[in-house]
């Protein structure tokens, strides 16, 4: 079975067939799925999937291109959902240089601020990072976010940088992207990283892994991504599974 650690089953990408899709999720072998909140309004439809679905769990948080969103009313609200029985993470937070929608110290300081919400309700982070590399990093760093503990999604950077995260105790998260032929980066933090330390996620509806490229991502696309992780460590995709599984069990403690 496998454990999807990064999905946003609430985007608009699934209206048309959500609840048809999500029900062939364990049949497929998709034990766990962590639907990840992007923005306020995707709170309550969050909830509303932990609360429909079993396998579904939550992590509540805004992302950096949407932090103009937040005011401390909706940072007491965290609060509140961290303490849902099926919230298990605070996310997707962080910086995002990239696209640029929010002045960087208006980021750093709602990044800061959602870090202080894990802390405080106990639960691991997911963190988003986009052409933010130093300003994460010497966020997290400030922060003492490996007291946390957390995921670094979608991860983007280089080994060296994968290594400041794995020596604080963080997870790296890989989804489709290493599927990608130009992914060369990525490929050798994969081959670096012990498995023990890496989380499988989609980031549906998301990049889509090969052969899916440009398409609707899904969890149903994640053995693509544990057949690419097993050709780079030289291990059996059972193998891949069975770790990213625990370890996504052992970051989700909540769950247990």
């Amino acid at each position: 079975m496998i454990f999807e650690s990064h999905a946003h089953y609430d985007d608009k990408a699934f209206d048309e067939d959500r609840e048809q899709l999500l029900e062939t999720m364990q049949e497929n072998g998709i034990e766990r799925i962590v639907n990840v909140c992007a923005e306020v309004e995707g709170w309550d439809r969050t909830i509303e999937l932990m609360e429909k679905y079993p396998f579904i769990y939550g992590a509540v948080g805004v992302h950096p291109d949407d932090v103009g969103a937040l005011d401390e009313h909706a940072v007491e609200r965290m609060h509140q959902l961290c303490r849902h029985e099926k919230m298990v993470a605070v996310g997707e937070i962080g910086l995002d240089y990239y696209w640029d929608k929010e002045k960087h110290d208006s980021q750093i300081y709602w990044f800061e601020r959602q870090l202080q919400v894990a802390r405080e309700e106990k639960l691991p982070f997911i963190i988003h990072s986009r052409e933010a590399a130093k300003d994460t990093l010497d966020t997290m760093k400030r922060m003492k976010a490996g007291e946390i503990g957390g995921v670094v999604h979608c991860f983007s950077y280089g080994k060296e940088m994968a290594r400041e995260y794995l020596d604080m105790g963080l997870y790296i998260g890989v989804g489709g992207v290493v599927t990608f032929k130009n992914a060369r980066k990525l490929k050798e933090v994969v081959e670096y990283v012990p498995l023990e330390s890496i989380l499988l996620e989609t980031d549906s509806p998301y990049l889509s892994p090969i052969p899916y490229r440009g398409k609707r991502n899904s969890s149903l696309n994640l053995p693509y991504v544990v057949d690419a992780i097993s050709e780079i460590k030289g291990v059996s995709a059972e193998e891949v599974m069975s770790v990213t599984r625990e370890n996504a069990y052992r970051m989700f403690s909540k769950m247990n």
